[in-house]
């Protein structure tokens, strides 16, 4: 769109384009309420721009149900990869006609006699109501030990990483083991590179166990319907780091213990750099360990509920260590090394929202992607209610509770029921809107 922005007012503004935000749009479209979008960059930025070239989900595709267009392709039990996934958003995007303004950068979000103050680089402008569908991965966080590299290394953050072919020749040592770590290590190693990584305490699952994939049978099992509500330890779980398995190829797992068998080499958790060297802890046959013992207990629910719904599926052995650290991983010369890539996670920025709203670790305060101020909604947070908040196969459910408590709030009494769009199970209709319910980090260097 290219209308222009300064000045207007809107009953409700989104802002972000990713999928939280066209979900977001696609239900408010359902119930008639006008509403623009507003994306920094393009619909599919964060995919298209800050994904490596071989990255594809680690969620089957059947699972990409955003409202009103679930995955129809041929391949419902593959995984897309990264184009394909881009693909997916901007059909959906055309599909919806959806009223974004691409390039457009929020600055400031204050409250307003009309709601809100929004400035962007497109003019001031106020809404009624405003939805953040900016998501948790904002800012690549890369750990101050990163000053210490020697000069001849390229430091980097994962989200910049494309493939091996683009980094300088030499070693590649990878720190963290969640699922960026692990398939970047993956590919590195798959394209022939010699690869030290450094694990730490992320878990693992199995592709596969017992005749199906793990995701078919946790789906079965009623776990990804399981809300935050649903544990003791709702922060705890919002805070979890993903469990480390790969789609590629058709899906299979990532064993780091047969990585290490074939040449990989594994480190415990870094602890620092100094004089061209890194020093890493004593913990990585305890990260091993743990990570083996997540994925076993997993597949222990699944042998329980087989046995308790009287599922017929194939026997399978269990998994048997190919690999046990010496104890001597816990040092690493620099001078064979030639990049490091940093899968550190993102940190949020919320400098921008003037608007008291935040815990005091600059968490959102919200219900359901609800807050205490009234009009200002988020959406797309892990765990934000249920395990697929902010993924493809359940943000929808979210985007269209808050789609009917912006209703309300506007008619000032109760919203109309949100139907889900076509495409969806007809059980799930009436679940979905019933309404009940820093200092330490640095910027990375950039290749050569």
């Amino acid at each position: 769109m290219s209308a222009t922005l300064d000045g207007t007012h809107h009953p409700v503004v989104v802002i972000g384009g990713g999928q939280a935000g066209l979900a977001m749009s696609a239900c408010l479209s359902e119930l008639d309420i006008d509403h623009v979008v507003l994306e920094k960059h393009r619909v599919g930025h964060e995919w298209r721009e800050r994904r490596w070239d071989s990255f594809c989900l680690v969620t089957p595709n059947w699972q990409c149900q955003l409202p009103g267009f679930p995955y129809q392709g041929a391949d419902a039990d593959g995984f897309m990869v990264r184009d394909d996934i881009v693909g997916y958003l901007e059909s959906y995007r055309e599909h919806l006609n959806v009223p974004i303004h691409e390039g457009v950068e929020a600055s400031l979000l204050r409250p307003h006699s009309r709601g809100f103050e929004l400035r962007t680089n497109a003019g001031t402008l106020t809404a009624g109501q405003v939805v953040l569908a900016t998501g948790p991965y904002q800012v690549p966080r890369i750990p101050r030990a990163a000053e210490r590299l020697p000069d001849h290394i390229v430091s980097l953050h994962s989200s910049q990483y494309r493939n091996a072919d683009v980094l300088p020749e030499g070693a590649v040592l990878v720190v963290g083991t969640g699922q960026s770590g692990c398939q970047i290590a993956e590919d590195l190693y798959l394209a022939g590179r010699t690869v030290h990584l450094a694990t730490g305490s992320a878990p693992r699952v199995a592709r596969r166990y017992r005749g199906r994939d793990v995701v078919a049978w946790l789906e079965d099992m009623g776990y990804y319907r399981k809300t935050i509500e649903d544990f003791d330890d709702a922060d705890a779980v919002r805070f979890r780091v993903n469990h480390y398995v790969t789609g590629r190829d058709g899906g299979r797992d990532i064993d780091l213990r047969a990585f290490a068998r074939d040449g990989m080499r594994l480190y415990g958790r870094l602890l620092g750099i100094s004089n061209g060297f890194v020093s890493f802890g004593t913990d990585l046959k305890a990260n091993l360990d743990a990570a083996d013992a997540v994925s076993e207990s997993i597949k222990d629910s699944i042998d329980a509920y087989i046995a308790a719904a009287g599922v017929e599926a194939p026997t399978e052995a269990r998994y048997v260590p190919v690999w046990e650290p010496t104890g001597d991983e816990t040092r690493l010369d620099l001078s064979g090394v030639s990049t490091v890539i940093w899968s550190t996670g993102f940190g949020r920025d919320h400098r921008w929202i003037e608007v008291p709203v935040f815990d005091g670790r600059g968490y959102p305060t919200q219900t359901r992607g609800v807050t205490a101020c009234p009009g200002l909604y988020f959406l797309g947070l892990p765990w934000q209610w249920t395990w697929g908040s902010g993924r493809f196969c359940g943000v929808g459910p979210d985007a269209a509770h808050l789609a009917w408590r912006i209703q309300e709030l506007h008619r000032g009494g109760r919203g109309a029921e949100v139907r889900w769009l076509t495409g969806a199970p007809a059980e799930s209709r009436s679940r979905f809107a019933d309404g009940e319910s820093d200092e330490d980090w640095v910027a990375p260097r950039t290749v050569a």
